[in-house]
């Protein structure tokens, strides 16, 4: 087994114990509290240079990046120099990261971001748009059959940006179905 497969694995059993904690008519209602900030038209409306930085405490392959990690302080750093967009690391065993860092951002700085997780249920979109999120990320590797449709849908449904990462012509050919 891969460090994807091993991944997707711990997501299924975490989402699994999530919803039996959090109902989905629970993200619905706060989601109604969020507000969303267009993460595609922030970059089409930027007249320069479109920088997407990435707040990340660590890797399976790499491990802790930062031991004092602090979310606040990396994305203050990438929004004074002048960051478009961020993306945060929310897988937690693997990578570290949290939702709540997307909460604790965007009370403190109106820049769009990005959730990069794991996206493997439908569920998960809602979950990570009652955080805060403005845009999610699909990794086609991660995914079989219409489960990037039916995610896909549920980001739009939501009104969320989304980028779609592909690895070879086989996964790019999917991704553009």
């Amino acid at each position: 087994m891969n460090i994807l497969e091993k991944i997707i694995e711990e997501k299924k059993k975490s989402l699994a114990l999530l919803k039996k904690e959090i109902s989905l008519d629970t993200l619905e209602k706060n989601i109604k509290r969020q507000s969303l900030l267009d993460f595609k038209e922030t970059i089409k409306k930027n007249k320069s240079i479109s920088l997407i930085a990435e707040i990340k405490k660590a890797s399976p392959s790499a491990g802790v990046f930062v031991n004092n990690f602090n979310h606040l302080d990396i994305a203050k750093m990438y929004v004074d120099n002048g960051a478009t967009c961020l993306s945060v690391l929310t897988e937690e065993k693997y990578f570290l990261g949290k939702l709540d860092y997307i909460k604790d951002i965007k009370k403190q700085f109106q820049i769009p971001i990005l959730a990069k997780d794991f996206f493997i249920d439908p569920y998960q979109i809602a979950l990570s748009k009652s955080y805060g999120c403005d845009c999610v990320l699909i990794i086609i590797a991660a995914l079989d059959g219409g489960q990037a449709d039916e995610i896909y849908s549920e980001a739009l449904k939501h009104n969320l940006s989304v980028i779609v990462e592909v690895h070879d012509q086989k996964e790019a050919e999917i991704a553009l179905k």
